[in-house]
């Protein structure tokens, strides 16, 4: 949402709804740009959120007293993107463009750089300079090789040593560096999967009512319809990587140079695929929150309050009044009516683990990700060919020697 353009496809919130509360973040990065990151949204909004929290880069600072902080007044973060979050509440991010844009010349993004090579040539590349990081990511990760080998190369220092460092200062965990706000709370919104499935398909079909391709047509003949020609397209960076546009790449252009019928078809194709890659984002979203925030080791990790979304018949009931019921405990400084949503974390759990399963060759990393390995249907099946193929090779072995001796040695062990 930080992008201009593409309101509909990114859930914009409505300018009608914007002047009932100031809204920051919205709509003031130019679609061209593709090198903005999550280091460059949690600078700008930390700048926002408090003029004092860290002075980071100057032109992003906001007037004194023009910050929330300093207005009294309470920022809430919405999400979104769990990631973004997290690195606002936490000191997990490490910023390399500081250095980078020292240099003279034109701004080049390196890691996009990187990001051309091949994943094995990253991993190669990085198991030289930085070891320990390169055991804990997979070779076909080419985005976090190239990410680690851009912060040695822009820093000096190996992406491990740096986490290492965030990992040991006072408030630190296994997962990053303190907490920034400790006087934080998370609100997780969350609802029964068939619900939220059928939700987020009729928020697609809504999005269409819209103006949806309306909008998708206009982006693409001012920002890709030349990029497309010059077969530069980019899906992996910058506004172009929003879940949506490149869903209906193959309509938008073949769109008046293909029959009606086969661009019908590709128009119905885009919007199930919409639909699925909509429905696998929020699922990852959870995920997120069930990982990072509900089992975060440590004790500096906000409290976080679970409400019921599932019918929205019933939002006043479940989630409104509830919701202003903790906030309100939060600003008077009480215990909320509400109770946290606690999950077990595993403290011996490895979640960078590296291990090689040479029966599927595969690479996995992370103690849960092995079990689940172990247990998925391809590496059965694979088990259970080679106990095949074992139990004919020694059925066949013990065959070949019945057929040279006339006595058989009982001393050999059974198969």
């Amino acid at each position: 949402q930080v992008y201009k353009g593409l309101d509909i496809i990114t859930n914009k919130v409505s300018p009608q709804e914007q002047r009932l509360c100031r809204h920051h973040m919205i709509s003031f990065v130019d679609p061209l740009v593709s090198n903005y990151t999550v280091v460059d949204f949690r600078d700008k909004a930390v700048a926002l959120i408090s003029f004092h929290a860290k002075q980071i880069w100057t032109d992003l600072l906001p007037a004194k007293g023009i910050d929330i902080f300093s207005r009294d007044k309470i920022p809430i973060v919405v999400g979104g993107t769990n990631y973004y979050i997290e690195s606002l509440l936490w000191k997990v991010l490490i910023n390399t463009k500081e250095k980078a844009s020292a240099a003279p010349g034109p701004v080049t993004d390196r890691k996009v750089e990187l990001e051309q090579l091949d994943g094995a040539e990253l991993h190669r590349r990085l198991s030289q300079v930085d070891p320990e990081m390169a055991a804990k990511l997979h070779p076909h990760d080419r985005r976090k090789l190239a990410r680690s080998l851009q912060v040695f190369e822009e820093t000096g220092i190996p992406h491990s040593e740096i986490l290492h460092q965030q990992q040991q200062e006072e408030g630190g965990g296994p997962l990053g560096g303190p907490l920034k706000y400790p006087h934080s709370c998370i609100l997780w919104l969350h609802a029964d999967q068939a619900a939220l499935d059928q939700r987020l398909e009729k928020r697609v079909d809504d999005m269409l009512a819209a103006g949806l391709l309306e909008e998708l047509r206009d982006f693409h003949r001012r920002y890709n319809q030349e990029k497309v020609a010059e077969n530069r397209q980019d899906y992996q960076h910058g506004i172009f990587q929003s879940i949506g546009f490149k869903e209906f790449h193959e309509y938008l252009v073949s769109e008046g140079k293909c029959s009606p019928e086969t661009s019908a078809v590709l128009l119905e194709k885009g919007i199930q695929a919409l639909k699925q890659v909509t429905k696998r984002y929020a699922r990852r979203q959870n995920k997120w929150v069930r990982n990072r925030f509900l089992r975060r080791p440590g004790p500096n990790v906000p409290p976080v309050y679970g409400l019921e979304v599932s019918d929205l018949l019933r939002w006043e009931e479940d989630v409104l009044k509830p919701a202003l019921e903790i906030v309100e405990s939060f600003i008077q400084g009480r215990e909320p009516p509400a109770e946290p949503v606690k999950m077990e974390h595993d403290l011996k759990e490895n979640k960078r683990s590296h291990r090689v399963c040479e029966l599927c060759d595969r690479v996995i990393i992370g103690d849960r990700e092995w079990a689940a390995h172990t247990r998925s249907k391809s590496h059965l099946h694979h088990l259970k060919r080679r106990r095949k193929l074992e139990a004919a090779s020694r059925a066949a072995g013990t065959e070949g020697d019945s057929g040279d001796t006339e006595t058989s040695d009982s001393s050999l062990p059974l198969p």
